[in-house]
């Protein structure tokens, strides 16, 4: 009787813990498993976006602290020195490729963007969407809900991605501000017909596809492009690097905003405030922001 009502207890004490998680009042696969695949999801998509994250900022400031070295002038080609782990180290910008075996930088942005899109399956679609429903600021359906969220991912890269590609990409203080309206825009929207909490995380994932599609939609296939010219003896085209180059620029300012949606459900008092459209669009400005300063560390 003593292990019937011990079992009993665990089996109870799981299951509650899911909607604290999940954001679900139930799950279609067992509690015990749905608290795994958490873990393991949330693990890879975590350490998955350390890297991606790391490595982009590591580049940004190296193409800067080459760039520095290019404006300060002398014969010598511009080269950044530095020293880790026991060694030294000295690195130097091509226009083209050399014969040897390149680094590519790419599986940490499919990875942590694969891994999120599980975890948000997982925690928030697998219910149905009821958790991510609020009546009180919108009464839908799960499966309405489920399409807006989905539909919010897809359309941001596209509406992104036609503006980049607009002569308003080309002047960068008229795209981000048009962008930061589209942005506020989609953030009322988001918290007026999703729950406080899946709206601030959706709105994330929405950073987090444009910035992965960037990666691949963008900036490896023009590096691609720039490799094939490079064998068949063509010049490469100058453009290519600049876009590529701009969508990586993008994807810094991004990532800060992208974080602190991330971690927001840790914080009611952002979500859950009856302001938390406008504290969503003074973070996300205030990101941008402080990205800006960290490029320039």
């Amino acid at each position: 009787m003593m292990q019937t009502s011990i079992t009993t207890f665990r089996y109870f004490s799981i299951r509650s813990a899911i909607p604290r998680i999940a954001g679900a009042n139930w799950m279609d696969i067992n509690p015990e498993l749905n608290l795994w695949l958490n873990l393991i999801f949330r693990w890879v998509h975590v350490f998955a976006a350390i890297m991606w994250v790391g490595t982009t900022y590591y580049f940004t400031w190296l193409d800067a602290r080459l760039h520095e070295e290019e404006k300060s002038g002398g014969d010598e080609k511009a080269q950044v020195w530095m020293v880790h782990s026991g060694g030294f180290y000295v690195v130097e910008k091509e226009k083209r490729p050399g014969t040897r075996s390149l680094h590519w930088f790419r599986w940490e942005a499919a990875m942590t963007w694969i891994s999120g899109f599980l975890l948000l399956t997982l925690m928030a679609y697998l219910g149905g969407g009821s958790g991510i429903v609020d009546p009180d600021v919108l009464d839908i359906k799960g499966s309405t809900a489920i399409l807006i969220g989905i539909g919010t991912l897809v359309v941001g890269w596209v509406v992104y991605d036609l503006l980049v590609r607009s002569p308003l990409g080309r002047n960068e203080i008229l795209f981000a501000v048009v962008a930061y309206i589209l942005v506020v825009g989609a953030t009322y929207g988001l918290t007026h017909v999703l729950s406080g909490r899946w709206a601030y995380l959706h709105l994330g994932a929405m950073f987090g596809t444009i910035m992965v599609s960037n990666v691949w939609m963008r900036i490896l296939p023009a590096q691609k492009r720039m490799i094939a010219a490079t064998k068949e003896g063509r010049e490469v085209d100058a453009r290519l690097g600049a876009r590529a180059k701009l969508s990586s620029k993008h994807n810094t300012f991004m990532v800060v905003p992208t974080v602190f949606l991330m971690i927001s459900n840790h914080y009611a008092n952002t979500y859950g405030s009856r302001y938390n459209w406008i504290i969503a669009s003074v973070l996300i400005l205030l990101g941008w922001i402080a990205a800006k300063f960290i490029r320039r560390a």
